[in-house]
């Protein structure tokens, strides 16, 4: 099979074989899903750890969030931040929110909640000791305190304004009693959470059963599963998996190229959508590399990038249906975003005329470096550079890789994309790259004053005020050439009823059967 191209072997599997395995298509076989009420996930990457604190990839937080419970939970239908282990919660100040707990909430193990799993959890993984995967999700936390078995206030280091948003997502509750027995490694394999499911049995990294946890609290606004059981595979070949869901062995696939998912739309076996999410595609110019003898030193080179980049003729080929361009440094989706900014349409000949302004008439030599990125879309823009002279070598990294090169310096260009870690607010993205931050080498002083405004203030007005004022300051300079948003397309059984949420987290737990 790695011998065809794409779209020869989704032919071939729509046609109803598989080179080398010959597995024909059954339309009327239920190998798996609604019959025996088990819902079949499968992702292309390896799930390292199921101890959420120390999972970084999008996949492994995925399955914990059906294993763990949060204090809040985000409801996507509505936006609205809703009490969940909480039953309810106050901000005593800017700086204080307290919380009162459900009572009876159980452990996976058997073990009632209280409040000294919660301190215990919070502070535990805001330590520096501890080491949390994502810091900033925990670094804001300046500690949590017991004031009775089902009371606890949270003391944050500052006012942040992303506090309701990530106690709803990324700090999942754990047991005190059993973490401070098995720790990250044990916690890691054999995961007790308060989650709508809990974990039966698994392969590490690659295949995981979990089933519907019958004392799961009726307070929670998850609801109760309406699916029993789930079974998340890693199958890391693409075909592998269209071959399954077109067998009936599989439920749910994801990150479906265009194309790919068009065969499987067209083969009328599979449900197959597409959900905009808070993902966005990037290139990030560095003014100071070489000590500012750069090309990227001149704004006039900036723009002219800028305007050379075709960017929605490379969405139309390679990025696929409702994809859209953006123009500044968010998705505008998010809170705190505006397009209200200095856009640079596509303009060859306006290009041209600023690269011969800057004294780069001929243009020049210059390393893109990328990650996540598929190499087409990279190709495209490397051939859209070269017409205005830049002759571009692509340099492909891991994410870990072109970020170190990134915040030591040593490189001037980088294409990546960011999801915001699902947050639906600018504070992390912008100030990411433009705040008091290692990775931003623009360092005006005025914009990380703006986000530092925006990032601590709980005026909702006043922090869209000072988002605006620096979005502007970066688009004038052309620090940042914001490409395009993301959607995902993802394949479903003909059976089942499911909604991806914007965040790029995929909630079985709200799956039901037609």
């Amino acid at each position: 099979m790695r011998g065809l191209s794409k779209g020869l072997a989704m032919t071939a599997l729509l046609a109803g074989t598989i080179a080398a395995g010959s597995i024909a298509l059954a339309p009327s076989a239920a190998l798996a899903g609604k019959d025996d009420d088990t819902l079949n996930a499968a992702f292309l990457l390896e799930v390292t750890t199921l101890d959420h604190y120390k999972e970084t990839g999008r996949e492994g937080l995925i399955v914990s969030r059906h294993l763990y419970d949060n204090l809040l939970y985000k409801d996507w239908s509505t936006g609205e931040i809703v009490p969940a282990l909480a039953k309810s919660y106050a901000f005593i100040d800017d700086t204080t929110i307290e919380f009162k707990l459900n009572e009876g909430v159980k452990f996976h193990n058997g073990a009632v909640m209280t409040a000294d799993d919660v301190v215990y959890t919070l502070n535990l993984v805001s330590s520096p000791e501890y080491n949390a995967r994502y810091q900033i999700a925990v670094a804001w936390i300046e500690k949590a305190e017991k004031i009775d078995d089902h009371t606890v206030r949270l003391h944050m280091k500052s006012p942040y304004p992303l506090a309701l948003e990530m106690l709803a997502g990324n700090l999942p509750i754990y047991p005190k009693a059993y973490y401070e027995e098995v720790g990250p490694d044990g916690m890691g394999v054999r995961p007790v959470g308060t989650g709508p499911y809990r974990l039966l049995e698994m392969t590490p990294g690659t295949r995981f059963v979990m089933e519907r946890f019958d004392d799961y609290y009726a307070e929670s606004p998850k609801g109760r599963p309406a699916i029993k059981n789930l079974i998340v595979r890693v199958l890391p070949e693409p075909n592998t998996q269209y071959a399954e869901m077109l067998n009936g062995r599989l439920d749910w696939i994801w990150k479906i190229p265009p194309d790919e998912a068009a065969n499987l739309d067209r083969s009328g076996r599979v449900q197959v959508k597409a959900t905009p999410i808070m993902r966005i595609a990037y290139i990030n110019l560095n003014p100071t590399y070489d000590e500012g003898n750069s090309p990227l030193a001149n704004l006039k080179v900036r723009q002219a990038i800028h305007h050379a980049i075709n960017r929605q003729a490379i969405v139309d080929a390679f990025v696929g249906g409702g994809a859209e361009l953006i123009h500044t440094v968010c998705n505008p989706i998010q809170f705190g975003c505006t397009d209200d900014v200095t856009k640079y349409p596509y303009d060859l000949e306006r290009a041209r005329t600023l690269m011969a302004e800057a004294g780069y008439p001929d243009g020049f030599d210059m390393e893109l470096v990328v990650s996540g990125t598929p190499r087409p879309q990279v190709e495209a823009i490397a051939a859209d550079l070269a017409k205005i002279g830049i002759d571009m070598s692509i340099n492909e990294q891991q994410w870990a890789s072109a970020t170190d090169m990134w915040r030591g310096a040593r490189i001037a260009m980088r294409m990546g994309n960011w999801g915001s870690y699902g947050i639906g607010d600018i504070g992390l993205i912008t100030s990411h790259y433009f705040g008091d931050s290692d990775e931003n080498f623009v360092r005006d002083p005025e914009v990380i004053e703006w986000l530092q405004i925006g990032d601590t203030s709980v005026d909702p007005a006043e922090r869209k005020k000072n988002y605006a004022k620096a979005l502007k300051r970066i688009s004038e300079g052309a620090f940042w050439v914001p490409l395009w948003t993301f959607n995902v397309n993802y394949a479903l059984s003909p059976d089942l009823d499911f909604t991806l949420d914007p965040d790029e987290f995929a909630r079985w737990f709200k799956a039901e059967w037609k």
